[in-house]
């Protein structure tokens, strides 16, 4: 199928106004929301898209720890080849150190670095490419409380279109179309819940995270993480401080630190291209405290529950 016939496809699906400027609205795919361009991607990708044995899939919501998780996984997985001070981490943004699945790799699979078995996405687990579900792939997916997840989305949005003087949605209608599972690749509880009950399933293929617990325990996330992914520590390494030098490379304090992620951009040349810095704001633990009040909190912490109720899952 042809890119002309995917925007047909398109045109015919139930559409909502997003968060971002009125030139872009989300449209309602497969069950979740999302930009037109993205969903373009994702049907490409399902039709073309070959999952490798060696592939390891970072999968997440947007906002919900994804620069971090990408930042970690690929100091990780390429230590043999670079130290502490010659990691592409240093000079590139994690995001492009990793292909995202809907953009980069949705025409085609073979212009992949053979070295690099690394890809992320957003998409939720049910509309994945049947070669990342069939094959012996590994996925890692990350989540967040839905309160600090969508503060973060809010401030992505309006720091973007702040930077082409634009103004944002007010808060508060956001928060609305949140509520109504209206975002980005939304309803974030039925994103969380497709990979909670698939890491239930298959328990070997999918590694399910918590963002907060990350931050709370980081060396035995980051020990667990390169343990699953086939990429274990050895004692030696353990010994001579390899986890906390990468914990300490992608820390947000040395990553936001770096030039190329105050002055950078990031898909520069093309209609998404982003300023690095606004993929950094301040990667705390409850942040919403100030910015929801609390019957906004109260009602998301309400809304959370009465979603993921009897599936074993807390956020």
């Amino acid at each position: 199928m042809k890119m002309a016939s995917f925007k047909e496809i398109i045109s015919t699906l139930p559409r909502r106004k997003s968060w971002n400027d009125s030139n872009n609205d989300f449209f309602l795919y497969r069950g979740f929301w999302c930009y037109s361009f993205f969903i373009e991607g994702v049907m490409s990708a399902q039709q073309n898209f070959q999952s490798q044995p060696s592939d390891i899939v970072i999968c997440s919501a947007p906002k919900t720890g994804t620069t971090w998780l990408k930042s970690l996984t690929f100091a990780i997985v390429t230590r043999i080849t670079f130290d502490d001070s010659t990691n592409p981490l240093l000079a590139n943004l994690s995001h492009d150190c990793v292909p995202l699945l809907e953009v980069d790799l949705a025409q085609s699979s073979i212009n992949r670095d053979p070295k690099n078995p690394l890809l992320a996405t957003h998409v939720p687990y049910s509309s994945l490419p049947r070669s990342i579900i069939d094959s012996s792939c590994k996925i890692v997916y990350i989540c967040r409380d839905p309160k600090d997840s969508f503060v973060s989305f809010y401030h992505f949005i309006a720091r973007r279109l702040a930077s082409k003087d634009i103004k944002p949605l007010a808060l508060e209608e956001a928060f609305e179309l949140y509520c109504q599972g209206v975002s980005n690749y939304g309803p974030y509880w039925d994103h969380v819940l497709g990979f909670w009950k698939a890491s239930l399933d298959r328990p070997d293929k999918i590694l399910f995270l918590k963002y907060e617990e990350m931050i709370e325990d980081t060396v035995l996330y980051v020990k667990k993480l390169a343990d699953f992914i086939g990429y274990p520590f050895s004692s030696e390494e353990i010994k001579k401080g390899s986890v906390d030098k990468i914990i300490s490379m992608c820390s947000f304090e040395n990553l936001s630190n770096l030039e190329v992620n105050k002055s950078g951009k990031h898909r520069e040349g093309t209609p998404g291209v982003i300023e690095n810095k606004i993929y950094f704001r301040k990667g705390k633990v409850g942040d919403w405290e100030n910015y929801l009040t609390p019957e906004m909190a109260s009602r998301l912490d309400s809304l959370t529950l009465q979603k993921l109720n009897g599936s074993g899952l807390t956020l």
